[in-house]
């Protein structure tokens, strides 16, 4: 039986309008919204980001701001503009756009942000809160992994967890987060691209959640081979984790973004489109089609947990907005 898809778009236009409804009701307290987003230097994917950000903000009624500083800034002066806006009653909310040029220490800059303004939840102060389980403000993307998680599977309490992914934005926070509760919360286990086996771990797991982005680094490297003249074998671009790596009726949760070829051609490049461009396409660590026959549930990419990120950051927006005085 196919498996449910975790509409993760659903689940983001209920909670915005719960957001909103918050939000309305903050302002007729007198209270204000907004979220400032900083950006260093030109990008393209940072612009594409914070305008996609400023139309759900509009959505809920968050006020929104882009600051652009350029490139050139110096840390000094990038460091001095954050603590500014750390004292600013005017700032609910500070998301930083990424990449920062090359001379910027980002994680010092992720540092300076005011715990009560860290929409993002990366401070060394949050993250601690969340390791002792008593932090209002959580990771984005984690926290959008887990509440779809848990919208599927309301009871946690002694199911075996699987992650694929240890990295501090990612792997690391969900574990946190679902060893919250002393006594609903599920056993977790954390693997990695490096773990010996590691169908043996998913195999057995009533839950797995994947974060590697490993077809993507793939097909990164396989082009940069090609560039180079070499001619490598073809990468293998359907999945990291295969439908035998899933047990049967487990529920499936894809974080991962890759953007890689929909196909490649018999010289091992990308087919093109219609307007003779490589034809990428948007998919997650998990081969889909395959792991939706044996899921129970499973999200899609695009229209999973990154649909519901946007949301949570939000939603912290919001709790910022109420922190502050």
């Amino acid at each position: 039986m196919p498996a449910q898809i975790i509409d993760g778009k659903a689940v983001a236009a209920q909670m915005k309008q719960e957001i909103a409804a918050e939000v309305k009701a903050l302002a007729a307290a007198g209270r204000k919204c907004k979220l400032v987003a900083l950006m260093v230097g030109e990008s393209a994917p940072s612009k594409m980001y914070s305008g996609a950000r400023a139309r759900s903000c509009e959505e809920v009624r968050i006020a929104h701001e882009l600051l652009a500083l350029p490139a050139e800034i110096s840390q000094a002066d990038l460091l001095a503009k954050v603590a500014a806006l750390n004292a600013d009653a005017s700032v609910s909310g500070l998301l930083l756009l990424l990449p920062f040029p090359a001379h910027i220490d980002t994680r010092l800059v992720q540092q300076t942000i005011a715990p009560v303004k860290d929409v993002e939840g990366m401070n060394p102060v949050n993250m601690g809160k969340l390791f002792y389980g008593g932090s209002s403000v959580l990771p984005c993307t984690p926290a959008s992994a887990v509440e779809l998680l848990r919208r599927t599977c309301p009871d946690l309490a002694g199911k075996e967890v699987v992650i694929v992914g240890h990295s501090e934005i990612v792997g690391k926070p969900i574990a946190m987060i679902l060893l919250q509760s002393l006594n609903a919360a599920p056993t977790v286990t954390v693997c990695h691209v490096a773990t010996k086996d590691l169908a043996f771990h998913t195999r057995r797991a009533d839950v797995v959640i994947v974060a590697t982005g490993v077809p993507q680094v793939r097909w990164q490297k396989y082009s940069a081979k090609k560039k180079a003249g070499e001619n490598p074998p073809a990468p293998d671009l359907k999945g990291f984790i295969k439908a035998d790596m899933i047990k049967d009726g487990a529920i499936v949760i894809d974080v991962a973004i890759n953007r890689i070829p929909r196909a490649l051609d018999a010289a091992g490049n990308a087919t093109l489109n219609e307007k003779g461009k490589p034809d990428m396409v948007t998919v997650g660590d998990v081969d889909f089609e395959g792991a939706s026959q044996k899921a129970a549930a499973i999200t899609p990419v695009p229209g999973g947990v990154g649909e519901v990120t946007t949301a949570i950051l939000l939603k912290n927006t919001l709790v910022c907005a109420k922190a502050v005085v």
